[in-house]
């Protein structure tokens, strides 16, 4: 296949931060999506004290916490083909509303442990429907370079958002109590779901679009069948093409590793009677390094060398981590954690290939199925490491996992999900 130099000369633009935040639409999504993640991680903090105090089993406050995850893979198994399928401003305003019905039903009545985890994981279910259409948005508005820089920005936001939404969890339970904050949370949603009612233009849906050009055609391809066919059939098709999966499996199984890792930081702390609270500023230096990283790479690095440097930044992702095994002091530890999270920039290069690989007709499920897949690996990985930890030690499966991400980085030094053809 040959290359138009004009296409790839626009291709290897590169853009900066200032102009992505240009754009009116991209800003409302960037903002809305901020806001709630930060009430999705209040809530999620506020919710596990809540459950804790009430049973005094540490098992069901950590069910709480996770059970928002692994649900999510089923959702967009089952019904990531609505995000392709439906008007993309009332999908979205419907699952702010959703949320915030959610977070007020929890603050405000006062429902068994059992139906509140019930809950929770419905509601998980059709998450990746509203990020995916939110995703495919925004790959609608921004292009080439634009795009990557865009996610790069989401990502940032995110991390930031996550650690925001869990320092004022923990103060505005001491403050107002769990409950009240889990109104404060309902709220959060509520004010993301005006702005997006009032200021997003309401677009048609892609098929409804392409049944105005081909009526026909796009009638027989996506007017009919059930939404859990159609999410079905879309799906098993995404992951049949081997492209698609590695690009997949290259976003899905570092996290998961570098999250086993992170999830045993409490106890590697405690074995190596660090000082009392030293676990929380370790903890920390993960998404301060992931900023940095992000900010780095995509401000100064061209969208070719990005590519090409995916497989190089996940060994900088998972080597730090073998130092671990050698328990060293505090000091050295944060400087590793950081150096890890700095790796996580690796996943600007796949942004643009996955962007590239996924039929136009699909985005919105394909970009479900990542964001459901990277949720519930994060379930994963700190089960398989603190598995690990049980018959070895804190440090040792830390180091472990460092070298799990470091071998992935060699399947794909061998794959090359990041670069050319």
């Amino acid at each position: 296949m040959t290359s138009d130099p004009a296409s790839a000369a626009a291709r290897e633009q590169r853009a900066t931060y200032t102009e992505v935040l240009s754009d009116r639409r991209f800003r409302l999504l960037f903002a809305t999506r901020t806001l709630t993640v930060t009430a999705d991680a209040l809530r999620v903090m506020t919710l596990s004290v809540l459950v804790f105090s009430t049973t005094g089993s540490p098992l069901l406050g950590a069910l709480t916490f996770g059970i928002g995850f692994l649900p999510q893979l089923a959702g967009s198994f089952f019904l990531g083909s609505l995000a392709d399928r439906a008007r993309p401003r009332r999908l979205i305003v419907a699952g702010h509303v959703l949320q915030c019905a959610t977070a007020a039903v929890l603050g405000l009545a006062r429902l068994p442990v059992a139906a509140l985890l019930l809950l929770i994981a419905a509601v998980a279910v059709l998450t990746p429907v509203f990020s995916g259409v939110s995703n495919r948005l925004v790959a609608e508005t921004l292009t080439g370079d634009a795009y990557v820089l865009g996610r790069s920005l989401s990502n940032i936001s995110a991390s930031a958002a996550q650690l925001l939404g869990l320092a004022a969890g923990g103060a505005a339970v001491a403050v107002l109590g769990p409950r009240t904050t889990l109104l404060l949370s309902a709220g959060a949603y509520l004010v993301a779901g005006a702005a997006i009612r009032l200021r997003l233009p309401d677009l048609p849906a892609p098929e409804q679009s392409e049944q105005q050009g081909q009526r026909g055609q796009a009638g027989q391809r996506g007017g009919s069948g059930s939404v859990l066919r159609h999410s079905w059939s879309s799906s098993t098709e995404l992951l049949a093409d081997r492209r698609v999966r590695v690009l997949l499996l290259a976003q899905w199984l570092p996290p998961m590793f570098v999250v086993g890792a992170e999830s045993l930081i409490v106890p590697f702390a405690s074995g190596q009677r660090m000082p009392d609270g030293s676990a929380g500023p370790l903890l920390a230096c993960l998404p301060v390094g992931m900023l940095t990283g992000d900010l780095a790479v995509g401000r100064f690095v061209r969208p070719a060398v990005r590519e090409r440097l995916v497989a190089t930044l996940v060994v900088v992702l998972g080597l730090p981590l073998l130092g671990f095994a050698l328990n060293p002091p505090w000091a050295v530890c944060a400087a590793l954690l950081l150096v890890t999270g700095f790796g996580f920039a690796y996943a600007l290069g796949l942004q643009r290939p996955f962007l590239d690989a996924v039929p136009e007709a699909s985005r919105g499920q394909a970009f479900g199925l990542l964001s459901a897949g990277l949720m519930s690996v994060q379930g994963v990985g700190p089960v398989l490491f603190g598995t690990v930890a049980e018959f070895t030690d804190a440090g040792t499966a830390i180091a472990l996992a460092g070298l799990a991400t470091v071998c992935v980085a060699g399947a794909m030094a061998w794959q090359r999900p990041g670069g050319g053809r």
